[in-house]
């Protein structure tokens, strides 16, 4: 079984910067890509970052330059550190990992349960 569980996530205000962490558990053979998704009320879930095993980054527009994801392999654990939050970066923040359980199983998508982040202006 495998877990994904977010933290870091409370209230900021307009400016300041918040700290996400995502920890991977279970059975985990090889895990791939990792990344961060969104979703505000009312709102379809929307990509936000991800990184590759290397440590090739990509990111939504809306978050470039000021958000940066970065992962601890030997740990299972990928980061969001977000920097200038705004009010519509508001949403609840979901971890999603790319992975394999063991030898000869397909690759699938694993997401944890999702942490609040909240921006006041």
């Amino acid at each position: 079984q495998v877990q994904l569980v977010e933290s870091g996530g409370g209230l900021v205000q307009a400016g300041g910067s918040l700290r996400l962490s995502c920890a991977a558990s279970g059975s985990i053979w090889i895990m791939n890509d990792m990344g961060w998704y969104r979703q505000a009320p009312g709102k379809q879930r929307e990509f936000v970052a991800s990184i590759t095993s290397d440590g090739i980054t990509n990111y939504a527009g809306s978050v470039k330059g000021r958000f940066a994801i970065s992962r601890d392999n030997a740990k299972k654990m990928v980061f969001l550190q977000m920097n200038s939050l705004k009010p519509d970066d508001t949403s609840v923040y979901y971890c999603t990992a790319n992975l394999r359980t063991t030898w000869g199983v397909p690759t699938s998508d694993y997401w944890g349960q999702g942490t609040q982040v909240t921006v006041s202006s």
